[in-house]
């Protein structure tokens, strides 16, 4: 079942195991709230719902830097790490594995970011940032 709310605004996955995957808000304490709200209205429908087990499984963000960056040349400098298949997608896939992150950079200087928790993806943004100074246009 998909279950949308308005306030915070979130779009829940309702699965009939009793998990519920909650999308959608724009942090740690809106995603709580808005899973407790969704507890609460399915309460009232007259569902046994008891608010546990929550925690944030993902973090998704977007950073813009000020510069254009040279992608080719900043896959080269970065090897292990970071992938670029221009072909098949146009961003270089930077993973971090000691904070389980992974980048997605985009020439036009735009990052996206994934990663477990706030603070992995802010360390992942600290941690790209010389590396793709370098690599400037």
């Amino acid at each position: 079942v998909l279950m949308k709310l308005r306030k915070p605004r979130i779009t829940a996955t309702i699965w009939s195991s009793g998990k519920v995957i909650c999308t959608g808000a724009t942090s740690e304490e809106e995603a709580k709230f808005g899973a407790r709200r969704l507890a609460r209205s399915l309460q009232k429908l007259g569902f046994q719902v008891i608010f546990t087990d929550f925690k944030v499984v993902n973090v998704l963000a977007v950073c813009n830097m000020p510069f254009e960056i040279r992608l080719p040349e900043f896959t080269k400098n970065n090897r292990p790490h970071a992938s670029y298949e221009p072909e098949l997608h146009p961003a270089v896939c930077y993973r971090i594995k000691t904070l389980r992150a992974t980048l997605q950079i985009f020439s036009t200087g735009s990052i996206t970011v994934t990663g477990p928790n706030v603070k992995a993806v802010a360390s992942a943004v600290e941690q790209i940032y010389p590396f793709v100074f370098e690599s400037r246009k």
